[in-house]
């Protein structure tokens, strides 16, 4: 039989899927399961995207174009400037998704072997694009008890070597909730003119900020504009995850036109997921008060609420709709497991992300749990109480 490819061996398993089987089988034996492992909002996508949808006339669906529709670029780039950011279209490259965007990204400002530091806890699949792609991340540790802030410049410091070639943020952090201030950002601009590296940045959630802070865009840090390529996604700002439409956005021209190699292989991205992605650009702000809104009111209550149980504790999210939580458990990847195969009550269990997988560091994690408020609150409640009574239970409780 053929060997795997030392690759194909090393790539982990998704922390927020590979307990699927058993949330599976615990619906086949009746239970119900409030899924609390993965960032799939309940809201509602825009109507009025939805109807693009519903209206779409072409005889045929054809290939588009490599870098995405242009006018959906164009779209795109005055969504930026209002924001205050100075980009046009040819900033632009669409993705098939923010995972698309992260993987081309890794593919052209790193050749294999380069590392890239990224604080932990990070977004699990980032250690699977960076195994892809041949790219080595530096984990730098952040810690739950400040809230998972930047760790120091001399921290960094500290890991810079011959081979670092990048730093890689989620601001707002997925799956820590926090949100990097101005100057966390200034100070990482200092590290990256020091060593001339590139400072790639997710801002999927930038929408989706709260407590008064402001989402500082590395597009902003005009000293370093050839140095920095920013991820975006319509997946959790208009609640359109499964049309697969993401972006990256440069001013580094030759980081657009080799990336756009990778996309002419390609192809081009989902052509209906560009249609629906564009009509959502159009959202009434009224569509986005009600939904922010809404997370802001499912995060206080869940928040205080998990906070209220015994033993555990997690930080109050900045942003995002993400929390690191920490339990009294032997073992996040056991326990997420029993949950789902041995536990239930009133008929339910609960459903969560074990949190070694967000972190590069083996021995990390162990007694925390990811967790994401995109149930509405009644489905919130249910779930804070049937974890409270599987913790009185649980056999590994610390």
């Amino acid at each position: 039989m053929p060997t795997i490819s030392k690759r194909g061996e090393l790539l982990p398993e998704s922390a927020i899927r590979k307990l699927v089987p058993y949330s599976e089988r615990a619906k086949e034996m009746g239970r119900k399961v409030y899924h609390l492992n993965i960032g799939q909002p309940d809201i509602k996508t825009p109507q009025h995207a939805i109807e693009r949808i519903r209206n779409f006339n072409f005889d045929l669906i054809p290939y588009g174009h490599s870098y995405g529709n242009e006018s959906y670029r164009n779209k795109l780039a005055k969504y930026y400037r209002d924001r205050n950011l100075e980009v046009d279209a040819s900033n632009i490259l669409i993705t098939t998704g923010g995972s698309e965007a992260i993987s081309f990204a890794f593919m052209v400002c790193f050749n294999p072997g380069d590392e890239v530091i990224i604080p932990e806890p990070f977004y699990a699949n980032y250690l699977s694009f960076a195994i892809a792609c041949d790219v080595v991340i530096k984990p730098i540790s952040s810690s739950i008890r400040n809230g998972f802030q930047l760790p120091s410049i001399s921290e960094f410091e500290k890991l810079i070597t011959p081979k670092t070639k990048g730093i890689f943020i989620c601001n707002p952090n997925n799956p820590t909730g926090y949100v990097y201030s101005y100057d966390e950002l200034l100070q990482l601009q200092e590290i990256v003119l020091r060593h001339d590296l590139y400072l790639l940045a997710d801002e999927v959630y930038s929408e989706f900020v709260y407590d008064g802070k402001t989402h500082y865009s590395v597009l902003g840090l005009d000293q370093i504009k050839n140095h920095v390529v920013m991820v975006d996604s319509v997946s959790k700002r208009f609640s359109a995850c499964g049309i697969r439409i993401g972006s990256l956005v440069s001013k580094n021209d030759r980081v657009i036109k080799s990336i756009a190699k990778l996309a002419m292989a390609r192809l081009c991205p989902p052509i209906l997921g560009q249609v629906v992605a564009e009509s959502a650009v159009d959202s009434p702000p009224e569509y986005m008060e009600e939904v922010y809104k809404e997370y802001l009111h499912r995060r206080d209550y869940f928040i205080n609420a998990l906070n209220d149980i015994e033993g555990v504790f997690s930080p109050m999210p900045m942003g995002a709709f993400y929390s690191m939580v920490e339990l009294p458990i032997d073992d996040s990847d056991r326990f997420c497991q029993w949950m789902l195969e041995e536990f239930e009550y009133e008929g339910a269990t609960v459903m969560m992300a074990p949190a070694s997988g967000f972190y590069s560091s083996p021995e990390k994690g162990k007694n925390q749990v990811r967790v994401a408020y995109v149930l509405n609150v009644e489905d919130l409640k249910a779930a804070v109480t049937c974890l409270k009574v599987a913790l009185s239970v649980y056999p590994g409780r610390r």
